[in-house]
């Protein structure tokens, strides 16, 4: 299983999210879950650093483990990166289960 977690900073508010585990819903180079997660994360880091001036830290493992934390004040556009990051992962989860994908909230 996928876990997504959002990461909050100290008002409380979404400032990145960390993504770990695999879906297991298919073997490796198949699982489209695992391909859909992935394209969510690697877009959404992407997009941050091309269309925003937020800095951010972004560590990531062979395992499937990714971590994106905007490390100063969290912009309009990174907020609507994030939301939309967010959205795309519920609508895998909707679509798909929580035995796949796990949204903590």
């Amino acid at each position: 299983m996928i876990k997504i977690t959002p990461i909050h900073n100290e008002k409380d508010e979404v400032c990145g999210f960390r993504s770990e585990g695999h879906a297991g819903y298919a073997g490796k180079g198949k699982d489209i879950i695992c391909a859909a997660i992935s394209v969510l994360t690697t877009n959404t880091v992407n997009s941050i650093e091309a269309f925003t001036q937020d800095k951010f830290s972004c560590k990531q493992a062979e395992d499937g483990f990714l971590e994106l934390i905007l490390t100063d004040e969290v912009s309009k556009e990174s907020r609507l990166l994030l939301d939309s990051f967010f959205l795309g992962v519920e609508a895998i989860v909707q679509e798909y289960g929580e035995k796949f994908v796990y949204l903590l909230k």
